[in-house]
């Protein structure tokens, strides 16, 4: 392989993006998608089904509540934001198959996909720069 083909087959053994996440969801994949963020951040909203673990907290909690064979997905607030990385490198050193969401919960939230707060699931609308925005008509 050539050192761009080395480069970018691990960046995507070690990265994936919402819409890839939503697809797995979708198709009925087993994963775990695993929000790192603040309390504060988790109450403004999270991708549906999540399971909120602050990266500090994965060494001691992952392995009780993460059966380890399970394909494990962290994500932060967005891509200025390195606690994913935290959070995957804590994953990666107890075993797991783990990768980052790029882009964070802030493409999520662009994209369109479902996001659950206290109030229950919503969807924002997608943002035309980071997704398609599809105009449902009657049928």
């Amino acid at each position: 392989m050539t050192s761009a083909q080395d480069h970018f087959s691990a960046k995507l053994a070690y990265e994936t993006d919402a819409s890839d996440v939503h697809a797995a969801r979708k198709a009925g994949e087993r994963i775990a998608v695993v929000d790192v963020r603040s309390d504060e951040a988790w109450a403004q909203g999270r991708v549906v089904d999540a399971i909120h673990m602050h990266y500090r907290e994965i060494a001691a909690r992952a392995p009780q509540e993460i059966p380890a064979d399970t394909p494990v997905v962290v994500y932060c607030w967005s891509p200025g934001c390195n606690a994913a990385d935290k959070g995957a490198l804590e994953f990666a050193k107890l075993g797991y198959d783990v990768r980052l969401m790029i882009g964070g919960f802030e493409y999520w939230v662009r994209e369109g996909y479902p996001v659950q707060d206290a109030d229950g699931v919503h969807r924002r609308p997608v943002d035309p720069l980071t997704g398609v925005a599809r105009i449902r008509t009657r049928a």
